[in-house]
């Protein structure tokens, strides 16, 4: 699928104007070219006058509150929405063939942002703010990390905002009240297990809490009497306010909230749930593709990976069938790390060789490092095996979280294919390039979509073979059931939010036909469905690069270059699938064109 018709025609006309550079044109031609020119000019002024102050006022939505968290309250959420909904109908309003190419993205960038801020409230996603992994409650520890503290003010500015969590947990425990009320919960087989997530905030002794990690070392630029009165008042803060409105969340969770949460497990048994579940497809791939499309790709793309994964079973020489060598590897020691360092020092050594052989791949790469971190404690029991933590700040690094709960359920051959899509060439990649992007705003250093950095973190698992890891075929495996795993999200999550199927029909369809192991399909196949549509991002995104490179390959044969491919793929950070494929086509008939000169 590509831009709309307008969109290539002006592409085209560019291209044109550009062949023909080298010849005379009349005075009138002249005159009218500038005239078209002055009028582009004019177009993109306006529309950067627009987008701009949309992004600022935006900002000052997010700021508005100063030093408190923002205010969830009903009044509040409406007046934000309908600004944003005027904001929505200008962007739309406005016309892309008028615009320059990076207008254009500019505009596709930031409609695409405020549409799905509008949109998540139409479909009611406010009254279930969390899901299998989490949410708010746990969404508030990242103040900690998120937070500068360079002066004094800056831990009295903290301080403020723990003191506004009660009255943020409970404006959110009213949404979610209020989706018990219109039918709007989380499914009740999804959510098992996710009061122990709010429980690990509650805390005896407020220094162990994780409000409280900012007090624990004094900063040099601070005097002591003022470092002890500004820890007792966090300690007390903790004690009385914070782990109080943790206990408050808790016994709403177990008493009234999982007790009354919906027993089918798809989108489309909420309210408008067929149509919201098309939206999320739409938002999160950025295709115009049905459920029933997406599933018969899935099916299709199992059963190619299948025939892959048995020839490497051969290769091994193990003597049994595919059930059989998928319950070796999930049960013999030797594939399985005994100590969370253990885990940790595979990843950074992985981590390492990859970086051997970026420069082969790659001619940008950013100057942003990025650290090696177990996925915190509180989150990591129903979180997934791994993800990266992505920050805009300069000061701080980026960090690869490797989940270090339940050893014996983290496999060290998958962790190739897992240390390559969440740090480099992967999603550290994608992210700090886009961060460091020159010449652009911000919302497009800021805006990510999934199916761009989660088909390229897919598209980067498979660079490992180009990159000349998955020595050891168990690794290789590991990589093939990675992107098994991808194929089959489209399967099961299709599957259950249009297709009726069950959790269990899911986690039996996911168990037959990957390596994974039985508590990583259980915590996937929950974060499915509780966060309808993301899954189905990866693969699609992946397969989409993949067809282009091959397009490329097969178009420019000896001439073409990897280095510059991946350089076209990234260098307009995270962009919708369709923008895609009109930038590397382009590059394409740029460098044919060049060929020929």
């Amino acid at each position: 699928m590509g831009l709309p018709l307008s969109f290539k025609t002006t592409l085209s006309a560019a291209a044109l104007v550009a062949l023909l550079g080298g010849c005379t044109a009349s005075p009138g031609d002249q005159t009218a070219a500038q005239s078209t020119t002055v009028a582009a000019q004019s177009a993109d002024e306006r529309f950067t006058e627009v987008a701009d102050r949309i992004w600022k006022n935006l900002q000052e939505q997010r700021t508005s509150q100063g030093n408190e968290l923002p205010d969830m309250s009903p009044e509040a959420l409406q007046a934000r929405v309908d600004e944003q909904r005027d904001w929505l109908a200008q962007l739309q309003a406005i016309s892309a063939e008028q615009l320059n190419e990076q207008n254009r993205i500019n505009l596709r960038m930031l409609t695409y942002r405020i549409k799905n801020n509008v949109d998540s409230y139409d479909y009611k996603e406010h009254l279930m703010p969390l899901n299998a992994e989490g949410g708010f409650h746990s969404n508030l520890a990242f103040m900690v990390r998120n937070t500068v503290f360079a002066k004094p003010e800056d831990f009295d500015d903290y301080l403020q905002r723990l003191a506004t969590i009660p009255r943020y947990m409970q404006q959110q425990t009213d949404w979610l009240r209020r989706g018990m009320e219109q039918g709007y919960t989380q499914p009740k087989a999804a959510m098992q297990g996710f009061e122990d997530s709010i429980a690990a905030f509650i805390v005896q002794d407020p220094a162990e809490s994780t409000f409280y990690q900012p007090f624990l070392v004094k900063p040099h630029f601070m005097d002591d009497e003022r470092w002890q009165a500004l820890q007792l008042q966090a300690y007390k803060l903790i004690d009385e306010t914070v782990v109080s409105a943790y206990q408050d969340y808790f016994e709403f969770m177990v008493t009234d909230y999982l007790p009354n949460c919906r027993d089918d497990v798809g989108a489309s048994a909420l309210p408008n749930g067929r149509e919201y579940y098309q939206n999320r497809i739409r938002h999160f791939t950025t295709l115009d593709l049905t459920p029933e499309q997406i599933h018969e790709i899935g099916m299709a793309e199992v059963a190619r990976i299948r025939h892959e994964m048995l020839t490497v079973i051969e290769m091994t020489g193990f003597d049994g069938d595919f059930d059989e060598f998928v319950a070796f590897l999930r049960t013999d020691p030797q594939f399985y790390p005994e100590t969370a360092e253990e885990l940790l020092k595979e990843a950074a050594y992985i981590a390492k060789q990859m970086d051997g052989e970026l420069p082969k791949l790659f001619k940008l790469l950013p100057r942003q490092p990025f650290g090696i971190a177990p996925v915190p404690a509180e989150i990591a029991p129903k979180y997934t095996t791994g993800r990266y933590a992505g920050t805009g700040r300069d000061d701080r690094a980026s960090f690869y979280w490797v989940n270090t709960y339940a050893l014996d359920r983290r496999p060290l051959y998958e962790m190739e294919a897992l240390t390559l899509h969440e740090a480099m060439p992967g999603h550290h990649l994608q992210n700090a390039l886009a961060r460091e992007m020159e010449g652009v705003p911000d919302y497009r250093r800021q805006t990510y979509i999934s199916a761009f950095g989660e088909g390229w973190g897919l598209y980067a698992e498979w660079l490992g073979l180009e990159a000349g890891l998955y020595q050891d075929p168990y690794s290789n495996f590991g990589r093939l059931s990675f992107e098994m795993w991808r194929a089959a999200r489209l399967v099961v999550d299709t599957g259950m939010h249009a297709m009726g199927w069950s959790r269990e029909q899911a986690m039996e369809f996911m168990a037959d036909n990957t390596a994974l192991s039985l508590h990583n399909v259980r915590t996937e196949i929950d974060r499915y469905i509780t966060w309808p549509g993301q899954a189905l991002s990866y693969k699609l995104g992946e397969i989409l690069i993949k067809r282009l490179r091959t397009e490329a390959e097969d178009a420019l044969g000896a001439d073409f270059d990897v280095r510059e491919f991946h350089h076209v793929v990234l260098r307009n950070g995270s962009i919708p699938l369709d923008v895609l494929e009109v930038q590397v086509r382009n590059w394409i008939d740029s460098q044919l064109t060049e060929a020929k000169d």
